[in-house]
Protein backbone atom coordinates (compact mmCIF):
# COMPACT_ATOMS: atom_id res chain seq x y z
CA UNK A 1 0.00 0.00 0.00
CA UNK A 2 1.19 3.34 -1.15
CA UNK A 3 0.90 6.44 1.43
CA UNK A 4 -1.58 8.52 1.22
CA UNK A 5 -1.71 12.40 0.28
CA UNK A 6 -0.68 14.48 3.06
CA UNK A 7 -3.73 16.87 2.54
CA UNK A 8 -6.57 16.92 0.14
CA UNK A 9 -8.89 19.68 -0.27
CA UNK A 10 -11.89 20.31 -3.07
CA UNK A 11 -13.46 23.59 -1.95
CA UNK A 12 -12.64 27.65 -3.00
CA UNK A 13 -9.33 28.26 -1.49
CA UNK A 14 -7.27 25.48 -3.15
CA UNK A 15 -4.46 27.99 -3.83
CA UNK A 16 -4.40 29.67 -0.11
CA UNK A 17 -4.27 25.83 1.00
CA UNK A 18 -1.14 25.76 -0.88
CA UNK A 19 0.69 28.44 0.34
CA UNK A 20 -0.56 27.42 3.99
CA UNK A 21 0.99 23.72 3.59
CA UNK A 22 4.13 24.95 1.58
CA UNK A 23 4.85 26.75 4.88
CA UNK A 24 3.96 24.70 6.82
CA UNK A 25 6.12 21.86 5.60
CA UNK A 26 8.63 23.69 4.86
CA UNK A 27 8.73 23.61 0.97
CA UNK A 28 10.16 27.06 0.66
CA UNK A 29 11.86 25.62 -3.15
CA UNK A 30 8.94 24.78 -5.92
CA UNK A 31 9.14 24.07 -9.25
CA UNK A 32 5.63 24.31 -11.15
CA UNK A 33 5.12 22.08 -14.19
CA UNK A 34 1.68 23.88 -16.39
CA UNK A 35 0.68 24.62 -20.44
CA UNK A 36 -0.92 27.61 -21.45
CA UNK A 37 -4.46 26.37 -20.84
CA UNK A 38 -3.66 25.29 -17.20
CA UNK A 39 -1.67 28.30 -16.65
CA UNK A 40 -4.27 30.34 -17.49
CA UNK A 41 -7.06 28.46 -15.35
CA UNK A 42 -4.94 28.03 -12.29
CA UNK A 43 -1.13 28.02 -13.23
CA UNK A 44 -0.71 32.43 -12.85
CA UNK A 45 -2.83 32.58 -9.89
CA UNK A 46 -0.83 29.91 -8.10
CA UNK A 47 2.79 31.77 -9.61
CA UNK A 48 1.63 35.26 -7.83
CA UNK A 49 0.70 33.51 -4.28
CA UNK A 50 3.69 31.86 -4.18
CA UNK A 51 6.25 34.49 -5.61
CA UNK A 52 4.28 37.12 -3.03
CA UNK A 53 4.67 34.53 0.24
CA UNK A 54 8.07 34.55 -0.44
CA UNK A 55 8.66 30.92 -1.86
CA UNK A 56 11.45 30.46 -4.30
CA UNK A 57 9.23 29.19 -7.63
CA UNK A 58 10.61 27.99 -11.08
CA UNK A 59 8.35 27.14 -13.64
CA UNK A 60 7.93 25.05 -17.04
CA UNK A 61 4.74 26.70 -18.73
CA UNK A 62 4.68 24.20 -21.96
CA UNK A 63 3.29 26.64 -25.54
CA UNK A 64 2.84 23.48 -27.78
CA UNK A 65 -0.26 22.74 -28.97
CA UNK A 66 -0.67 19.44 -27.83
CA UNK A 67 1.50 18.18 -24.51
CA UNK A 68 2.27 14.33 -24.24
CA UNK A 69 3.68 12.41 -21.53
CA UNK A 70 6.62 11.12 -23.42
CA UNK A 71 10.76 11.24 -23.11
CA UNK A 72 10.62 14.60 -25.13
CA UNK A 73 8.31 16.54 -22.56
CA UNK A 74 10.12 14.44 -19.76
CA UNK A 75 13.54 15.59 -20.35
CA UNK A 76 12.00 19.39 -21.52
CA UNK A 77 11.09 19.63 -17.95
CA UNK A 78 14.86 17.99 -16.08
CA UNK A 79 16.09 20.71 -18.40
CA UNK A 80 14.32 23.21 -17.16
CA UNK A 81 14.22 22.52 -13.36
CA UNK A 82 17.99 22.24 -13.09
CA UNK A 83 19.81 20.16 -10.08
CA UNK A 84 18.37 21.99 -6.93
CA UNK A 85 16.12 20.00 -4.97
CA UNK A 86 12.64 21.35 -5.27
CA UNK A 87 9.22 19.79 -4.45
CA UNK A 88 7.30 19.88 -7.97
CA UNK A 89 3.79 21.49 -8.65
CA UNK A 90 1.58 19.93 -10.98
CA UNK A 91 -0.68 22.49 -12.32
CA UNK A 92 -3.29 20.61 -14.82
CA UNK A 93 -4.89 17.38 -15.58
CA UNK A 94 -4.19 13.83 -16.81
CA UNK A 95 -1.06 14.96 -18.63
CA UNK A 96 0.77 17.12 -16.92
CA UNK A 97 0.25 15.00 -13.47
CA UNK A 98 1.99 12.15 -14.72
CA UNK A 99 5.20 13.68 -16.40
CA UNK A 100 5.62 15.68 -13.25
CA UNK A 101 4.77 12.49 -11.24
CA UNK A 102 7.34 10.96 -12.89
CA UNK A 103 9.59 13.48 -13.17
CA UNK A 104 9.80 14.19 -8.97
CA UNK A 105 9.56 10.00 -8.96
CA UNK A 106 12.73 9.63 -10.76
CA UNK A 107 15.01 12.87 -9.07
CA UNK A 108 14.01 11.92 -5.40
CA UNK A 109 11.40 14.72 -5.16
CA UNK A 110 8.33 14.91 -3.98
CA UNK A 111 5.33 16.45 -5.73
CA UNK A 112 1.83 18.16 -5.26
CA UNK A 113 -1.04 17.94 -7.63
CA UNK A 114 -3.40 21.03 -8.63
CA UNK A 115 -5.63 19.55 -10.57
CA UNK A 116 -7.91 22.01 -13.33
CA UNK A 117 -10.04 19.88 -14.64
CA UNK A 118 -11.88 16.46 -13.48
CA UNK A 119 -11.10 14.65 -16.40
CA UNK A 120 -9.01 11.68 -15.08
CA UNK A 121 -8.95 9.40 -11.97
CA UNK A 122 -4.79 9.38 -11.49
CA UNK A 123 -4.28 12.12 -9.85
CA UNK A 124 -3.76 10.19 -6.62
CA UNK A 125 -2.29 6.96 -7.83
CA UNK A 126 0.91 5.79 -8.14
CA UNK A 127 0.91 5.25 -11.83
CA UNK A 128 2.40 7.29 -14.80
CA UNK A 129 1.07 6.38 -17.91
CA UNK A 130 3.65 7.37 -20.27
CA UNK A 131 4.55 6.86 -24.10
CA UNK A 132 7.78 4.93 -24.42
CA UNK A 133 9.23 4.02 -27.49
CA UNK A 134 5.60 4.88 -29.12
CA UNK A 135 4.47 2.19 -26.23
CA UNK A 136 1.51 3.21 -23.77
CA UNK A 137 3.29 1.52 -20.64
CA UNK A 138 2.37 2.60 -17.01
CA UNK A 139 5.54 3.68 -14.48
CA UNK A 140 5.25 2.77 -11.01
CA UNK A 141 6.06 6.24 -9.28
CA UNK A 142 3.89 7.98 -6.26
CA UNK A 143 1.47 9.32 -4.99
CA UNK A 144 1.25 13.57 -4.86
CA UNK A 145 2.48 14.76 -1.38
CA UNK A 146 -0.76 16.58 -1.35
CA UNK A 147 -3.63 17.42 -3.42
CA UNK A 148 -5.33 21.17 -3.60
CA UNK A 149 -8.18 21.57 -6.16
CA UNK A 150 -10.09 24.32 -6.71
CA UNK A 151 -13.73 23.85 -7.15
CA UNK A 152 -14.75 26.53 -9.04
CA UNK A 153 -12.02 25.59 -11.54
CA UNK A 154 -13.16 22.55 -11.91
CA UNK A 155 -16.38 23.79 -12.47
CA UNK A 156 -15.34 25.79 -15.53
CA UNK A 157 -13.40 23.42 -16.99
CA UNK A 158 -13.79 22.53 -20.91
CA UNK A 159 -17.39 20.58 -20.70
CA UNK A 160 -15.55 17.28 -22.90
CA UNK A 161 -12.76 17.24 -19.67
CA UNK A 162 -15.87 16.60 -17.60
CA UNK A 163 -17.09 14.45 -19.53
CA UNK A 164 -14.17 12.50 -20.25
CA UNK A 165 -14.14 12.15 -16.08
CA UNK A 166 -17.13 10.88 -16.04
CA UNK A 167 -16.31 8.24 -18.86
CA UNK A 168 -12.86 7.61 -16.95
CA UNK A 169 -15.84 6.75 -14.07
CA UNK A 170 -17.99 4.72 -16.16
CA UNK A 171 -14.87 2.47 -17.14
CA UNK A 172 -14.56 1.09 -14.18
CA UNK A 173 -17.82 -0.83 -14.50
CA UNK A 174 -16.20 -3.47 -16.89
CA UNK A 175 -12.25 -3.11 -15.81
CA UNK A 176 -13.60 -4.26 -12.35
CA UNK A 177 -16.08 -7.40 -14.22
CA UNK A 178 -12.46 -7.93 -16.20
CA UNK A 179 -10.91 -8.06 -12.87
CA UNK A 180 -12.69 -10.79 -11.15
CA UNK A 181 -12.51 -12.76 -14.80
CA UNK A 182 -9.01 -12.55 -14.32
CA UNK A 183 -8.90 -13.31 -10.63
CA UNK A 184 -11.23 -16.76 -12.00
CA UNK A 185 -9.51 -17.57 -14.81
CA UNK A 186 -5.52 -16.33 -14.69
CA UNK A 187 -5.18 -16.51 -10.71
CA UNK A 188 -4.35 -12.44 -11.15
CA UNK A 189 -4.11 -11.35 -7.74
CA UNK A 190 -7.61 -9.85 -6.65
CA UNK A 191 -8.74 -7.79 -3.78
CA UNK A 192 -12.61 -7.78 -3.24
CA UNK A 193 -13.13 -4.78 -0.68
CA UNK A 194 -11.14 -2.46 -3.38
CA UNK A 195 -13.74 -4.08 -6.16
CA UNK A 196 -16.77 -2.92 -4.05
CA UNK A 197 -15.03 0.42 -2.93
CA UNK A 198 -14.52 1.54 -6.98
CA UNK A 199 -17.82 0.61 -7.95
CA UNK A 200 -19.14 2.60 -5.11
CA UNK A 201 -16.78 5.62 -6.43
CA UNK A 202 -19.07 4.51 -9.84
CA UNK A 203 -22.30 4.64 -8.38
CA UNK A 204 -21.36 8.49 -6.65
CA UNK A 205 -20.76 9.33 -10.38
CA UNK A 206 -24.44 7.55 -12.14
CA UNK A 207 -26.28 9.31 -8.83
CA UNK A 208 -25.04 12.12 -9.72
CA UNK A 209 -24.99 12.51 -13.33
CA UNK A 210 -27.49 15.19 -13.79
CA UNK A 211 -25.60 17.27 -12.01
CA UNK A 212 -22.36 17.03 -13.30
CA UNK A 213 -23.80 16.95 -16.53
CA UNK A 214 -24.73 20.37 -15.85
CA UNK A 215 -21.53 21.55 -14.08
CA UNK A 216 -22.31 22.31 -10.70
CA UNK A 217 -20.08 22.39 -8.38
CA UNK A 218 -21.86 20.03 -6.20
CA UNK A 219 -22.37 17.38 -9.00
CA UNK A 220 -18.24 18.47 -10.17
CA UNK A 221 -17.25 17.84 -6.59
CA UNK A 222 -18.70 14.66 -6.38
CA UNK A 223 -17.13 13.53 -9.54
CA UNK A 224 -13.76 14.76 -8.34
CA UNK A 225 -14.16 12.71 -4.81
CA UNK A 226 -15.05 9.63 -7.06
CA UNK A 227 -12.11 9.99 -8.80
CA UNK A 228 -9.52 10.71 -6.26
CA UNK A 229 -11.34 7.42 -4.78
CA UNK A 230 -10.68 5.39 -7.84
CA UNK A 231 -7.15 7.17 -7.52
CA UNK A 232 -6.94 5.72 -3.98
CA UNK A 233 -7.63 2.66 -4.84
CA UNK A 234 -5.34 1.97 -6.94
CA UNK A 235 -2.79 3.25 -4.67
CA UNK A 236 -3.77 0.68 -2.19
CA UNK A 237 -3.69 -2.11 -4.34
CA UNK A 238 -0.79 -1.21 -5.89
CA UNK A 239 -1.14 -1.22 -9.58
CA UNK A 240 -4.04 0.29 -12.26
CA UNK A 241 -5.33 -3.08 -12.27
CA UNK A 242 -8.64 -2.17 -10.05
CA UNK A 243 -9.36 0.74 -12.70
CA UNK A 244 -8.34 -0.58 -15.88
CA UNK A 245 -9.78 -3.43 -18.40
CA UNK A 246 -9.64 -4.50 -21.80
CA UNK A 247 -11.87 -0.65 -22.05
CA UNK A 248 -8.31 1.00 -21.81
CA UNK A 249 -6.21 -1.39 -23.83
CA UNK A 250 -9.01 -0.41 -26.64
CA UNK A 251 -7.64 3.10 -25.28
CA UNK A 252 -4.11 2.29 -25.24
CA UNK A 253 -4.07 1.09 -28.89
CA UNK A 254 -6.36 4.35 -30.17
CA UNK A 255 -3.95 6.94 -28.67
CA UNK A 256 -0.76 4.96 -29.79
CA UNK A 257 -2.33 4.77 -33.32
CA UNK A 258 -2.75 8.29 -33.14
CA UNK A 259 0.46 9.00 -32.55
CA UNK A 260 2.49 7.36 -34.89
CA UNK A 261 0.48 8.85 -37.58
CA UNK A 262 0.46 12.18 -36.15
CA UNK A 263 -3.09 13.31 -35.90
CA UNK A 264 -4.39 15.05 -32.92
CA UNK A 265 -4.77 13.49 -29.67
CA UNK A 266 -8.30 12.50 -27.78
CA UNK A 267 -9.36 12.84 -24.26
CA UNK A 268 -8.11 9.50 -22.46
CA UNK A 269 -11.72 9.79 -20.95
CA UNK A 270 -13.78 9.79 -24.11
CA UNK A 271 -11.78 7.05 -25.63
CA UNK A 272 -12.66 5.17 -22.55
CA UNK A 273 -16.30 5.86 -22.66
CA UNK A 274 -16.34 4.45 -25.96
CA UNK A 275 -14.54 1.50 -25.17
CA UNK A 276 -16.25 0.75 -22.77
CA UNK A 277 -19.61 0.73 -24.09
CA UNK A 278 -17.71 -2.04 -27.23
CA UNK A 279 -16.64 -3.93 -24.15
CA UNK A 280 -20.01 -3.96 -22.30
CA UNK A 281 -21.39 -5.35 -25.51
CA UNK A 282 -19.21 -8.63 -24.91
CA UNK A 283 -20.89 -8.45 -21.15
CA UNK A 284 -24.42 -8.43 -22.73
CA UNK A 285 -23.24 -11.64 -24.96
CA UNK A 286 -21.86 -13.65 -21.84
CA UNK A 287 -25.61 -12.81 -20.44
CA UNK A 288 -27.23 -14.61 -23.02
CA UNK A 289 -25.55 -17.69 -22.99
CA UNK A 290 -26.91 -20.81 -22.06
CA UNK A 291 -24.77 -23.90 -21.03
CA UNK A 292 -25.41 -25.76 -23.56
CA UNK A 293 -23.89 -23.07 -25.99
CA UNK A 294 -20.75 -22.76 -23.74
CA UNK A 295 -20.27 -26.44 -24.27
CA UNK A 296 -20.42 -25.93 -28.02
CA UNK A 297 -18.08 -22.99 -28.27
CA UNK A 298 -15.31 -24.32 -25.76
CA UNK A 299 -15.50 -27.66 -28.11
CA UNK A 300 -14.78 -25.96 -31.19
CA UNK A 301 -12.65 -23.74 -29.44
CA UNK A 302 -9.12 -23.70 -30.65
CA UNK A 303 -6.28 -21.82 -29.00
CA UNK A 304 -4.00 -20.01 -31.49
CA UNK A 305 -0.87 -20.78 -32.00
CA UNK A 306 2.47 -18.63 -30.84
CA UNK A 307 3.05 -18.14 -34.28
CA UNK A 308 -0.60 -16.96 -34.97
CA UNK A 309 -0.50 -14.54 -32.44
CA UNK A 310 2.78 -12.92 -33.29
CA UNK A 311 2.14 -12.67 -36.80
CA UNK A 312 -1.01 -11.04 -35.59
CA UNK A 313 0.58 -8.86 -33.88
CA UNK A 314 3.24 -7.87 -36.47
CA UNK A 315 0.08 -6.84 -38.54
CA UNK A 316 -1.50 -4.61 -35.85
CA UNK A 317 1.60 -2.84 -34.11
CA UNK A 318 4.81 -2.55 -36.82
CA UNK A 319 7.94 -1.53 -35.61
CA UNK A 320 6.53 -1.65 -31.91
CA UNK A 321 5.41 -5.74 -32.27
CA UNK A 322 9.03 -6.78 -30.47
CA UNK A 323 7.63 -4.46 -27.38
CA UNK A 324 4.02 -5.99 -27.49
CA UNK A 325 5.30 -9.70 -27.69
CA UNK A 326 7.54 -9.05 -24.87
CA UNK A 327 4.68 -7.89 -22.69
CA UNK A 328 2.30 -10.79 -23.89
CA UNK A 329 4.79 -13.19 -22.95
CA UNK A 330 2.54 -15.30 -20.50
CA UNK A 331 -0.23 -15.51 -22.87
CA UNK A 332 2.42 -16.46 -25.82
CA UNK A 333 3.58 -19.03 -24.23
CA UNK A 334 0.08 -20.94 -23.04
CA UNK A 335 0.98 -24.69 -23.66
CA UNK A 336 -1.84 -27.09 -24.90
CA UNK A 337 -2.41 -28.56 -21.51
CA UNK A 338 -3.07 -24.91 -20.02
CA UNK A 339 -5.08 -24.12 -22.67
CA UNK A 340 -7.20 -26.72 -21.89
CA UNK A 341 -7.16 -26.32 -18.33
CA UNK A 342 -8.57 -22.57 -19.09
CA UNK A 343 -11.26 -24.10 -21.31
CA UNK A 344 -12.02 -25.98 -18.62
CA UNK A 345 -12.21 -23.49 -15.78
CA UNK A 346 -14.41 -21.59 -17.94
CA UNK A 347 -17.09 -24.24 -18.23
CA UNK A 348 -16.66 -25.31 -14.13
CA UNK A 349 -17.00 -21.49 -13.24
CA UNK A 350 -20.06 -20.15 -15.92
CA UNK A 351 -22.41 -19.23 -13.59
CA UNK A 352 -19.76 -17.30 -11.66
CA UNK A 353 -18.57 -15.72 -15.24
CA UNK A 354 -22.48 -14.75 -15.82
CA UNK A 355 -22.81 -13.25 -12.45
CA UNK A 356 -20.06 -11.25 -12.85
CA UNK A 357 -21.43 -10.29 -16.25
CA UNK A 358 -24.83 -9.38 -14.65
CA UNK A 359 -23.16 -6.65 -12.68
CA UNK A 360 -22.25 -4.87 -15.64
CA UNK A 361 -24.72 -2.50 -16.81
CA UNK A 362 -25.91 -3.08 -20.56
CA UNK A 363 -24.04 -1.49 -22.90
CA UNK A 364 -27.19 0.84 -23.80
CA UNK A 365 -27.44 2.11 -20.40
CA UNK A 366 -23.85 3.12 -20.09
CA UNK A 367 -24.40 4.71 -23.41
CA UNK A 368 -27.11 6.73 -21.85
CA UNK A 369 -25.45 7.79 -18.97
CA UNK A 370 -22.23 9.31 -21.61
CA UNK A 371 -24.74 11.17 -23.48
CA UNK A 372 -26.25 12.67 -20.64
CA UNK A 373 -23.05 14.21 -20.04
CA UNK A 374 -22.13 14.65 -23.14
CA UNK A 375 -19.34 12.57 -24.30
CA UNK A 376 -18.97 10.59 -27.29
CA UNK A 377 -20.61 6.82 -27.12
CA UNK A 378 -19.03 5.73 -30.34
CA UNK A 379 -15.73 5.22 -32.02
CA UNK A 380 -17.23 7.74 -35.41
CA UNK A 381 -17.32 10.02 -32.73
CA UNK A 382 -13.86 9.95 -31.89
CA UNK A 383 -12.87 10.02 -35.62
CA UNK A 384 -12.02 6.39 -35.76
CA UNK A 385 -13.73 4.66 -38.86
CA UNK A 386 -15.23 0.85 -38.93
CA UNK A 387 -12.11 -0.60 -39.31
CA UNK A 388 -9.78 1.57 -36.96
CA UNK A 389 -13.14 0.59 -34.10
CA UNK A 390 -12.32 -3.08 -35.27
CA UNK A 391 -8.53 -2.65 -34.92
CA UNK A 392 -8.36 -1.69 -31.51
CA UNK A 393 -11.14 -4.60 -30.41
CA UNK A 394 -8.88 -7.15 -31.94
CA UNK A 395 -5.79 -5.53 -30.88
CA UNK A 396 -5.67 -3.99 -27.70
CA UNK A 397 -5.80 -7.02 -25.63
CA UNK A 398 -1.98 -7.87 -26.50
CA UNK A 399 -1.01 -4.57 -24.53
CA UNK A 400 -1.27 -5.90 -21.06
CA UNK A 401 -0.49 -9.28 -19.40
CA UNK A 402 -4.63 -9.59 -18.00
CA UNK A 403 -6.90 -11.88 -19.14
CA UNK A 404 -10.13 -9.62 -19.63
CA UNK A 405 -13.74 -10.21 -20.91
CA UNK A 406 -12.53 -9.97 -24.33
CA UNK A 407 -9.62 -12.80 -24.23
CA UNK A 408 -12.48 -14.89 -22.50
CA UNK A 409 -15.09 -13.60 -25.51
CA UNK A 410 -11.65 -14.98 -28.30
CA UNK A 411 -11.75 -18.23 -26.29
CA UNK A 412 -15.00 -18.46 -26.60
CA UNK A 413 -15.05 -17.51 -30.33
CA UNK A 414 -17.47 -14.55 -29.91
CA UNK A 415 -15.44 -12.04 -30.30
CA UNK A 416 -16.73 -10.64 -33.86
Amino acid sequence: MGYRPKAVTIDDRAVEHLVAFCQTNGLHKLFMVADRNTYAAQGEAVEKALRNAGLDLKQIVFTSEEVIADAAHVLDVLVAAGREPRTYLAVGAGTLTDITRFVSHRTGAEFISVPTAPSVDGFASIGAPLIIHGVKITVICHAPLAIFADINTLAHAPRPMIAAGFADMLGKLTSIADWRIGHLLWNEPYDESIAQRTLAAVKICTDNVEAIAAGSPEGIGRLMDALLESGYCMLDFGSSRPASGAEHHYSHYWEMKLLREGRPAVLHGAKVGVATVMVAEFYDKIRRLSRAQVSDLLEASVWPTRAEEEARIHAAYGDLADDIIAEHKAFLDVTPERAEAIKRAIWEHWDEIQAIAAQVPPAAQIAEWLRCVGGPTTAAELGFDDVERDLAAANGHYLRDRFTVRKLARVLGIDR
